[in-house]
């Protein structure tokens, strides 16, 4: 269950991603809310998640999860750069991350 909590923030880390880029320097209001919103939603999750797993692997996935999760996004929907080395770099990630759980497994 900590780990479902932990990817369930990781992709609310990815909204208030999105929230805050829409948000315009909080110049626009629901976007600003929404950035408020996903962020207690995320925060609050990996919260709880921590009281059962490790801090380190935990936050990785986290991290791992909103910064593949924030880059695709960028590139698919907002039409950032794409290029072989920001998708390589995307997979490095992502081997980080699976590398990370599995040195952690016992």
């Amino acid at each position: 269950m900590a780990w479902l909590m932990v990817v369930a923030a990781g992709l609310f880390e990815v909204a208030m991603a999105y929230m805050l880029k829409l948000s315009d320097g909080f110049s626009v209001p629901p976007a600003s809310v929404g950035f408020i919103v996903f962020a207690l939603l995320s925060f609050g999750l990996l919260t709880l998640a921590l009281k059962s797993l490790d801090v380190g692997t935990a936050y990785a996935v986290w991290t791992g999860i909103g910064a593949v999760g924030t880059a695709t996004l960028g590139m698919i929907f907002l039409g950032e750069d794409t290029s072989l080395l920001k998708i390589a770099s995307i997979l490095l990630i992502l081997a980080g991350v699976v590398g990370l759980n599995l040195a952690g497994a016992h």
